[in-house]
């Protein structure tokens, strides 16, 4: 086997054949101006069109690229697909990223965040002060409800949980571990164990200008997120 790379970037997709190989090619062509050797790993999860012949044929063209296929086909699990990206990474360090972003200024911040050993996880936060979230305003709107209920119900302290993440492999393994949702919430349960674990987070502010509509619509999710919060706030305050 190659020698590991020093990162490697998970990205969950779902139904995603209209933008993935426009986006594939575009964050590798801008991955060569970073100081760090690298993978993408795409986590495809349940898509019922030609995402995964797509992903076939682009790990193909990109040795550092590669692709896994997770869960039922039509029915997306973001959660299961980051929580299998993470625990298959071969990277020193890791990076939780969406196709329709691939915010490699975030990657530079965040490495150069992650090489001081002075932290192990860095957010990027949507919402905190300094963010551009370009997103329509009702899924800005979404993101401070859930968040406030994440700080309401589990005494969560910082202001994202979804979204662009970065943290050291060895440190997050366990956390993930421990997690017990999928889905939406896996990220958020992934960031508030992380805290409750004594890991060393910090949010940066990132700007966020979304390629296409949500796969799965925000009114569509509220049922399983109101049921893995459910599940979390008993995992997390009663069981520890």
């Amino acid at each position: 086997m190659s020698e590991p790379p020093h990162v490697t970037i998970v990205i969950p997709i779902y139904n995603e054949e209209g933008i993935l190989r426009a986006s594939v090619v575009d964050l590798i062509d801008r991955m060569s101006a970073l100081p760090f050797s690298y993978e993408v790993v795409l986590a495809e999860n349940g898509s019922s069109d030609g995402t995964v012949q797509l992903c076939e044929t682009l790990s193909g063209r990109y040795a550092q690229l590669r692709h896994f296929s997770v869960g039922q086909p039509g029915q997306g699990n973001y959660g299961l697909a980051l929580r299998q990206g993470i625990l298959d990474a071969r990277g020193t360090f890791v990076f939780c990223d969406e196709i329709d972003l691939c915010d490699t200024d975030f990657y530079a911040r965040a490495y150069e965040l992650l090489k001081t050993s002075e932290v192990d996880m860095v957010v990027g936060s949507k919402l905190l002060e300094g963010a551009e979230d370009e997103r329509p305003l009702v899924r800005h709107l979404g993101s401070l409800v859930i968040n406030g209920m994440l700080r309401a119900a589990l005494g969560f302290k910082g202001t994202d949980t979804h979204g662009l993440k970065a943290f050291r492999r060895e440190a997050l393994e366990p956390v993930v571990q421990a997690c017990v949702v999928d889905k939406d919430l896996f990220a958020s349960e992934l960031v508030i164990r992380a805290e409750r674990m004594g890991v060393r987070v910090r949010e940066i502010p990132v700007r966020v200008k979304e390629k296409r509509e949500p796969q799965i619509h925000l009114f569509r999710r509220v049922p399983n997120v109101l049921r893995n919060l459910a599940k979390l706030v008993v995992a997390i305050r009663l069981k520890g």
